[in-house]
């Protein structure tokens, strides 16, 4: 009995080690995407959080308009100061419910890691030059378009082919939840869908890039942060 016990312990402290040597050789074999002229480019950044990246997209004027549902649920993407259109997807019980990390409850935990509905974080940002973790990307007219559409094709919509904004609080003033496509996991996170989207937009990235780690090991090992 005592050595089936510590079989079972020892299987339980590997778990960690094995996911994250996967999801550091997932960072470094590309997945499959779309083939998508390159051209003159337009930057983007990565926002690294404590646990996940966020996407930030430049608050040009065809972006603003792409973005504009998102004005009626309290996200100011007219307000001149912005510069960048934040967005983020993640656990819906996880994301919503905490607001920081004090919040946290062993069952929202639970529910993140074994299967969440989703969500779709959307928040402004004015100037971010300057702040540490940023990760910054360039990329083509076309491969910026096919960016947000991948983006957008991740909200769900109602019979209307209208956006759903979640009746939660947001986390400050100037953003919103809205829900979302997709299935959150351990195996499927935020940063996998990070990854999903620069795919989308034809950039060779990783094919599974579950922490931030392995987002940030993909990008520079494909090239994707300029000098």
């Amino acid at each position: 009995m005592a050595r089936w016990l510590f079989r079972a312990v020892a299987l339980l402290i590997s778990i960690p080690f094995f996911y994250l040597a996967a999801a550091g050789l997932g960072a470094l074999i590309p997945g499959a995407h779309p083939p998508i002229a390159a051209g003159p480019a337009t930057r983007i950044a990565l926002i690294r959080g404590p646990i996940h990246y966020d996407v930030l997209l430049p608050a040009s004027g065809p972006l603003r308009a792409r973005f504009a549902f998102a004005e009626g649920a309290g996200v100011p993407v007219h307000d001149p100061r912005v510069r960048w259109l934040v967005v983020g997807w993640g656990s819906r019980s996880f994301y919503t419910a905490t607001g920081s990390y004090a919040d946290l409850r062993l069952s929202t935990i639970w529910t993140a890691v074994t299967g969440d509905r989703a969500t779709l974080h959307i928040d402004v940002a004015g100037d971010v030059q300057g702040l540490p973790d940023i990760l910054y990307l360039d990329l083509s007219d076309a491969q910026l378009a096919a960016l947000t559409e991948a983006v957008l094709a991740s909200l769900t919509r109602d019979t209307a082919g209208q956006p759903v904004p979640l009746p939660v609080a947001p986390f400050g003033p100037t953003d919103a939840f809205f829900a979302a496509e997709g299935h959150f996991s351990a195996l499927t996170t935020c940063n996998v869908w990070v990854g999903q989207m620069l795919r989308a937009a034809g950039l060779d990235f990783g094919i599974w890039t579950p922490t931030p780690q392995a987002v940030a090991l993909s990008a520079h090992w494909f090239g994707l942060t300029p000098p």
